[in-house]
């Protein structure tokens, strides 16, 4: 159902947008008629929701740990389209690793794909922006309520939302909007296969406001609205999409 009409015919691109969270933003933007440009490393998997959605539903194999292969999607899609009007920045890794085991290398590819492949797409993506656009960028709940043996990754989601603040000031006098999603724990398959077991699930009910366990389309929710016009008045925000688990 259309809930959002001016982003019909908009051209979103969203990465890490196979699985999870991601495949929920690539329905839900697609739902509202938008073209949906979604990029991931899991080719069968982006190939088989493009292959479900139809027209309107693109994707293509890429490693935002490489540059080279950011800018080159980002311009092919520039290229056919001429403007761009959102980029939802959702692709992540979120391994757990205690701080005595976690090396060099394990902290310099998590701090490029959660966040140096955020700068990676923002700029290439800017020039393309016009008036009305929008930025999103998925940080994390556990910015919030830390969590142990998660360093790295809190340190991630934690520079994407000062990369925010300060992008949304770069970019709002061109009337581009900058806005940072925090998920809860959202019941991916990916986090019930690996991760939730029945004491998460009693643990989530207890600290949550309210206590139902978040569904990855209820995020997907939240990001129609910072990407539509109902949003025109937020920039430089962090959004908490968590049931009030962090509320204060």
């Amino acid at each position: 159902m259309t809930e959002y009409s001016d982003l019909e015919g908009k051209v979103v691109l969203i990465t890490g947008g196979a699985n999870g969270i991601g495949a929920a933003l690539v329905r839900a933007f697609h739902g509202q008629g938008a073209v949906v440009c979604f990029c991931d490393v899991d080719v069968a998997a982006g190939k088989a929701l493009a292959e479900e959605l139809g027209a309107g539903a693109r994707f293509n194999k890429v490693d935002l740990l490489r540059e080279k292969q950011v800018g080159r999607w980002v311009e092919s899609i520039a290229s056919e389209f001429g403007a761009l009007h959102v980029l939802i920045n959702n692709a992540a890794s979120d391994p757990r690793i205690p701080l005595g085991k976690t090396t060099v290398g394990d902290w310099d590819r998590l701090l490029a794909r959660n966040l140096r492949s955020c700068f990676l797409t923002a700029r290439a993506v800017e020039p393309h922006l016009k008036r009305g656009s929008a930025i999103i960028n998925f940080s994390s709940i556990t910015f919030h309520i830390a969590p142990a043996d998660m360093t790295a990754y809190v340190a991630s989601k934690g520079g994407i939302i000062a990369f925010t603040r300060s992008l949304a000031r770069e970019l709002g006098p061109r009337g581009v909007r900058v806005n940072t999603i925090s998920p809860g724990w959202v019941m991916t398959e990916r986090q019930k296969a690996e991760f939730v077991t029945a004491k998460v699930k009693r643990m989530l009910r207890e600290v949550q406001c309210v206590p139902d366990l978040l569904q990855p389309e209820e995020i997907a929710r939240v990001a129609l609205f910072l990407a539509s016009e109902a949003s025109s008045a937020i920039t430089g925000q962090e959004l908490l999409a968590d049931r009030g688990w962090a509320h204060s």
